[in-house]
C-alpha cells in the first residue's frame, strides 16, 4: 500500500480516542476505524479537513507516501 495513514499516531500524540474523535467530526466509529487501519480506498476532502480541525493538523500529519511499485487503480479517471 503506497500511502499510510497515521491516524493512531496523530491520536496518540493528542491523547484523544478513536471515539472522543469520532463524536467531534460526526464520522462514524465504524469508518473512522476502517481508516485508522489502512483498509480505507478513499477518502473525501471534507473528511480529511474535519479530521485535521480536531486534531490541528495538517493532511500531511495523517498521510505517508511509502514509494513502492505503481499502482493500477481504476478510480483514477
Amino acid at each position: 500500500m503506497p500511502i499510510m495513514v497515521k491516524l493512531d499516531d496523530m491520536l496518540y500524540a493528542r491523547r484523544m480516542t478513536l471515539t472522543e474523535l469520532s463524536e467531534r467530526v460526526g464520522i462514524t466509529l465504524a469508518n473512522l476505524s476502517i481508516l485508522k487501519t489502512g483498509k480505507a480506498r478513499a477518502i473525501r476532502f471534507s473528511t480529511l479537513d474535519a479530521i485535521c480541525a480536531a486534531l490541528q493538523c495538517q493532511p500531511g500529519d495523517l498521510l505517508e507516501h511509502i514509494p513502492g511499485p505503481p499502482t493500477t487503480d481504476d478510480d483514477d479517471g
